[in-house]
């Protein structure tokens, strides 16, 4: 049964450096579990911080913009070439990690048979997967414009301050329905020594849980690209116990 993980939030709140934190979690913790990254994120910084600038895109497909590695087989189905197409943007990053790039995405009011194709084509692929993790544009609104799948964890990063604190309120409006029934909590990001009571007034006024606190690495100011980060993992570690996620270590 594939663990779906999905981190949303404003830019520049760190999620692209939450998201790696996550994999690289996963990989010591389960290192025989497939991992499949999905970039959802229209600023397509996750395949960049892993040194790839992936162009093929969920998007490319659906405008017919795409250009295969290879010719397209014949006598498919129009599902079967979907599938076949999504099989086709899969980025392999190394023997059990995955990434995929949708880029833009059509809204669900389209009655336009390639919405309803690509959304049963992802719904098999992540099957295929024990854990994905999806890097959000936003919220899970835009994620479900994609596709309409149940997530285990949604997790929305917010900065210490006030207008984060409001911020993180208006993400979960937004994410609620599509969340499914899952866990659904704050993770402040870039915490220094500042005082916090007024963010944590304010989150427990929005009825928001927090389940992390993740302190600012400095060193990402000199790593900005890369958005690997020891003090992030390290910190995730320390609440991953609170998290809906697979919990036995090997």
């Amino acid at each position: 049964m594939t663990t779906k993980i999905a981190i949303t939030g404003k830019g520049g709140s760190g999620k692209t450096t939450i998201v790696k934190a996550f994999m690289n979690i996963f990989k010591e913790y389960f290192p025989e579990k497939s991992i499949l990254l999905f970039d959802n994120d229209l600023s397509g910084e996750l395949g960049h911080s892993f040194g790839y600038d992936i162009r093929n895109t969920i998007y490319g497909i659906r405008s017919g913009k795409h250009e295969y590695k290879t010719g397209i087989p014949q006598h498919m189905t129009k599902q079967e070439y979907v599938e076949w197409a999504i099989e086709d943007i899969i980025f392999k990053l190394d023997d059990n990690v995955d990434i995929i790039v949708s880029w833009f995405v059509g809204s669900k009011d389209c009655r336009c048979p390639i919405t309803a194709q690509i959304n049963d084509a992802i719904i098999k692929l992540l099957e295929r997967y024990d854990i994905v993790i999806f890097d959000c544009e936003f919220d899970l609104k835009y994620l479900n414009q994609l596709v309409d799948t149940d997530i285990d964890t949604t997790l929305i990063v917010a900065n210490p301050t006030d207008e984060s604190a409001n911020l993180a309120k208006r993400i979960e409006e937004f994410s609620a329905k599509y969340a499914a029934g899952g866990q659904l909590g704050v993770v402040l990001n870039k915490v220094e020594n500042q005082d916090m009571t007024s963010v944590y007034t304010l989150l427990k006024k929005h009825d928001l849980d927090v389940l992390g606190v993740i302190p600012f690495d400095k060193e990402l100011v000199k790593d900005s690209v890369s958005r690997n980060s020891e003090v992030v993992k390290e910190a995730i570690k320390q609440f991953y116990f609170r998290l809906n996620l697979p919990q036995e270590k090997v």
